[in-house]
């Protein structure tokens, strides 16, 4: 009975074996690294969205003093 066991082990041991190398045999190569999160571009339209934020700030506080009866100041 000693046959048997050996060959169940050696089985076993072949069929954990082929479990862990066949699918890294078959597996697909690493993704490249993705892009840098910032750049000039994303840089300079956080600028322009500031300054245009500036730019409707002081609209709105300089339009009224001239064009209304409104007193802000």
């Amino acid at each position: 009975m000693a046959v048997p066991t050996v060959c169940v082990g050696v089985l076993v041991l072949f069929a954990f074996v082929s479990a862990v190398v066949f699918p890294s045999v078959q597996a697909q190569s690493m993704a490249p690294a993705p892009t840098p999160a910032s750049d000039g571009t994303s840089i300079d339209q956080g600028i322009a969205y500031v300054l245009m934020l500036v730019a409707l700030v002081l609209t709105y506080v300089i339009h009224p003093l001239d064009a209304s009866s409104y007193n802000f100041f």
